[in-house]
């Protein structure tokens, strides 16, 4: 059996391309926090890494200014309160700064958030659910796992009324309504 002949257009993208010393993609961290977080969107991981970015490059240019300047300590000021607000570091201090990284950022996901609080069992699961439209936050029932959560939302993360996973819970914890049992 013999090959057959490489066509034009064939020869010349293999002179353009080295098999032998090819560059291997270097996403295996990104792949990684895929995987762990169950993101669906890759654009969400790459719109994270991009803030992660931004808060590196003002966090270096901020260290450059003297120790004394006020602006300094201000903006360093805002931005740790924002961050521990947001929930990405654990305390205003200026050393956590360093431990901003794209995991931060998918910890505060909606269905990471549902798991903490123990809603339900696994993102897989968490995700469902938030598809289906069965949890809200605050008044407003979410359809979108990418939801990122604040420290103070966190409390206000629920089952919608109508939801059968709230029912369920309800008539575990015998605290169903009447009213509820009607089917009103």
């Amino acid at each position: 059996m013999s090959l057959r002949a490489l066509k034009y257009h064939e020869q010349k993208l293999l002179k353009k391309v080295d098999f032998l010393q090819w560059k291997p993609e270097q996403n295996a961290r990104e792949v990684a926090v895929l995987r762990r977080y169950h993101i669906q969107v890759r654009e969400d991981y790459l719109k994270y890494n991009r803030l992660v970015g931004q808060i590196h490059k003002i966090m270096h240019k901020l260290k450059a200014l003297p120790a004394n300047d006020p602006y300094k300590t201000q903006t360093t000021e805002q931005i740790l309160n924002k961050l521990y607000n947001m929930g990405i570091i654990h305390s205003r201090a200026a050393s956590e700064l360093d431990k901003v990284n794209v995991s931060a950022f998918c910890r505060r996901r909606l269905p990471v958030v549902m798991v903490r609080l123990h809603m339900s069992e696994t993102l897989r699961e968490a995700i469902t659910f938030i598809e289906q439209g069965q949890v809200r936050v605050g008044p407003e029932a979410v359809t979108d796992p990418a939801m990122l959560i604040t420290r103070t939302m966190e409390d206000f993360v629920t089952w919608v009324d109508g939801s059968k996973i709230k029912a369920t819970i309800q008539k575990y914890h015998d605290k169903l309504d009447d009213y509820t049992l009607l089917g009103n």
